[in-house]
């Protein structure tokens, strides 16, 4: 039997996993099953949404929803083989509420509080507007990264009239929304609170003001604008909607099937949903996420900048890591800073590289599975991210891109840019964390006493060595002076702690047999002598 015609007893096999699978993203594609117990009516795709708020600058909590959505379509994909989209809604329409912190020209865009977001002038001066510009770069991303998508501009439906029949619907029941938004409001809120937020025909501003339904069918309101009553429609572009009820409409106005949303957002989704059903609409399934912190324990923020950006991950760490963290543990608060690429990208190598030989129910629990939409590829790597920042670390802030490719020669002599194109990726992420993070901090102490004794006799033992020894043999050298009571080590990891310290200059470090190999046997002699000379001195 060919291959191909393996193919449909492999997905049948695959398929009857994914029904049972702990994975979260099949637990989630299973609440779509249970919505269309006979798949959605028509054959029509079932549509799962992301929203952003280009207020700030894209980061990676930005780039997390997209990611974990396209992991709960693709698990759905696999369980039922019916079509979906995906949209990205960019609710630029939205009033400038504060000035970003991590932005220039701040005093340009304090001119323009309250404006639409695609009427405050980009900061950078690039595009047409700040909307325009941070739509930009989440779709620059978004498309580098190869996402399947549709993008939303909230701008273009509503002034191109697409949500025009989904407002009448709001004028029609707005005591029922207002029902179920004021017992949410604080009492002075309650005095000024209106589903519908116009935009001036004077200032330009999206209003805060009560309205007054004039003519649900027409969609004309009446409100106060600069001491004048005023009376204006809210089709094409004349309003949005506050944003709680904005999303009910646009769940209803487009047919949402699936949305996600942070922990922080529990109660908007309670509300929207309840404003959904009063629209005549069944709410989108969806489940809430913990949030991502910064180091110091605090929420990441497009507007304060606490968090990574998207360009910072992928100057340190590899894209597939990225989506790897993304994956794991959706429910669990995690940190988000530079420190954890290094982990990150180490651990995603590892399941990757056990993904070829694991049945089709481990695999599907596989990180990698839902990072690659089940298509891994089967290339490994030569050398781990630590070992390359270990490299680096010893070979100091100035050190080249040739230069590391020349030490990995010595550990893999096919070593190269043209047949490594993953690892060549890595070896400029370990040059840039190095020159970054590692340099600067960089500090070996000397060793004690019993520590020098050690360094000789592994000193010793290395020079009676070949040249290219292999890993493996170095380390079991490595191990059994270690393990030498001569040397007073009360635990092995003593030895090693010690090893990292002195030669390395960090409080962590990677196997010292593939270190040596890597870094070279006369090379290693030198750190060595180094480290002893400091004793002297």
């Amino acid at each position: 039997m060919t291959q191909s015609e393996n193919l449909p007893d492999i997905a049948a096999e695959l398929r009857a996993a994914a029904l049972v699978s702990k994975a979260w993203p099949y637990e989630e594609a299973r609440k779509l099953l249970k919505r269309y117990p006979q798949g959605k009516p028509q054959s029509t795709p079932v549509l799962f949404e992301t929203g952003y708020g280009p207020s700030g600058l894209p980061h990676i909590g930005t780039f997390n929803e997209v990611q974990r959505t396209t992991m709960v379509r693709h698990a759905y994909e696999e369980l039922t083989g019916a079509p979906t989209r995906l949209i990205a809604f960019s609710d630029d329409m939205d009033g400038l509420r504060k000035v970003p912190d991590n932005v220039p020209n701040q005093g340009l865009l304090a001119a323009y509080l309250g404006h639409p977001l695609t009427k405050v002038p980009d900061p950078f001066g690039k595009y047409e507007s700040f909307a325009h510009h941070n739509n930009a770069m989440l779709r620059s991303f978004l498309d580098q990264y190869g996402f399947d998508y549709e993008f939303m501009s909230s701008t273009d439906m509503y002034r191109g009239g697409h949500f025009d029949e989904a407002l009448r619907n709001v004028l029609r029941h707005y005591q029922a929304i207002m029902d179920i938004m004021l017992p949410t409001l604080r009492k002075e809120r309650q005095a000024t609170y209106s589903p519908v937020l116009p935009i001036s025909p004077t200032s330009g501003i999206v209003l805060q003001v009560p309205v007054e339904v004039v003519d649900a069918d027409a969609g004309i309101v009446r409100f106060e604008d600069m001491g004048e009553m005023v009376e204006q429609s809210i089709l094409s572009g004349g309003a949005k909607l506050q944003w709680k009820v904005d999303w009910a409409m646009r769940w209803v106005a487009l047919g949402v099937d699936y949305e996600m949303a942070g922990k922080d957002l529990i109660d908007s989704v309670t509300q929207s949903s309840k404003i959904a059903r009063a629209l005549g609409a069944r709410p989108p399934e969806g489940f809430n996420y913990e949030m991502f912190l910064d180091e110091k324990g605090e929420k990441i923020s497009k507007s304060k900048g606490n968090g990574l950006s998207i360009e910072q991950w992928l100057t340190y760490g590899s894209e597939e890591s990225l989506a790897f963290y993304i994956y794991r543990e959706p429910k669990a608060a995690k940190s988000l800073h530079i420190g954890v690429i290094p982990r990150a990208v180490d651990d995603y190598e590892q399941f990757r590289a056990a993904y070829a030989t694991q049945a089709v129910d481990k695999r599907l629990g596989n990180p990698v599975h839902h990072v690659h939409g089940g298509r891994v590829p089967q290339d490994g790597l030569p050398v781990t991210y630590g070992l390359l920042l270990n490299l680096v670390g010893v070979m100091g802030a100035d050190a080249t891109e040739a230069q590391v490719w020349a030490y990995l020669r010595n550990y893999a002599p096919d070593a190269s840019a043209e047949n490594h194109p993953r690892l060549a990726g890595l070896v400029r992420n370990a040059l840039a964390f190095n020159r970054d993070f590692i340099a600067p901090t960089l500090k070996r102490r000397a060793p004690e006493a019993n520590e020098a004794l050690a360094l000789r006799e592994l000193d010793a033992q290395l020079a009676a060595l070949p040249a290219d020894a292999s890993a493996e043999d170095i380390q079991t050298i490595v191990y059994e002076i270690g393990k030498d009571p001569h040397y007073g080590f009360e635990q092995l990891r003593d030895w090693f702690k010690a090893l990292y310290e002195t030669l390395l200059g960090a409080e962590q470090g990677p196997r010292m047999g593939s270190f040596i190999a890597l870094y070279g046997i006369e090379n290693s002699r030198a750190l060595i002598a180094q480290a002893l000379d400091s004793v002297a001195a």
